[in-house]
């Protein structure tokens, strides 16, 4: 079984893969410095369940244990525009990169430590086995699809399966000002995959164990 974002044979790279983003960020985020820089996330990131309606109703993804690294390059990219989501898109702009580097730092940390995750995750049934072979996803995201070969890929196992979904089919949409990822090669990864089977993926993916949370969080701190 193979994973889902391999840059160049992976599906799921689509919708999670490595961001381009500025080569020179600084070198490392500051937890502590982060934690006074939450204030914007909390609202949906530290609400246990907490559901998005842009650009459909979903779950907003489990960032606590996420590695860092790839927080920042979303964060980027959402700065960029290469992500198109507006909301995201008015919190990046207000973001330094040392400010990104601290927020990503505070989130990769606040997961607290780490479960021992299964090398391999159980056996999916035959379709799915033969989607994520044809996606390729171990080979970038780790055959339990949470030891990504780079930091700068997203831990993917135990995510909610409705955010996948649609970060998945983000990147077969097009011309749209205000929805979709503008990443040629996963958009070239993700579109000769139907929505049934992008569903499956991610429903299988989400069943998984992994190191994601939402640590409940008050807005009123």
């Amino acid at each position: 079984m193979k994973a889902l974002f391999a840059a160049t044979t992976a599906v799921l790279a689509i919708a999670f893969g490595p961001v381009t983003y500025a080569q020179d960020k600084p070198a490392g985020g500051d937890a502590a410095a982060g934690a006074k820089k939450v204030a914007m996330c909390i609202g949906c990131h530290g609400i246990p369940g907490y559901q998005s309606s842009f650009p459909e109703v979903h779950k907003v993804p489990m960032i606590a244990g996420q590695n860092a690294k790839y927080i920042v390059a979303a964060l980027g990219a959402y700065k960029k525009g290469e992500r198109k989501h507006p909301t995201m898109r008015g919190i990046a702009d207000t973001l330094s990169e040392q400010d990104m580097a601290d927020v990503a730092a505070y989130y990769e940390n606040q997961g607290g430590a780490h479960a021992e995750l299964p090398k391999e995750p159980a056996a999916p049934n035959a379709q799915v086995a033969e989607l994520l072979k044809k996606g390729n996803c171990a080979a970038c995201h780790g055959a339990n699809l949470s030891t990504p070969i780079d930091p700068s890929y997203p831990k993917l196992s135990g995510q909610h399966a409705d955010y996948l979904y649609v970060a998945l089919k983000s990147y077969q949409t097009e011309k749209n000002p205000q929805i979709g990822r503008g990443n040629a090669i996963m958009a070239a990864q993700a579109k000769p995959f139907s929505h049934a089977e992008l569903k499956a993926l991610a429903n299988y993916i989400a069943s998984l164990p992994g190191d994601l949370k939402t640590v409940p969080q008050s807005k009123f701190r």
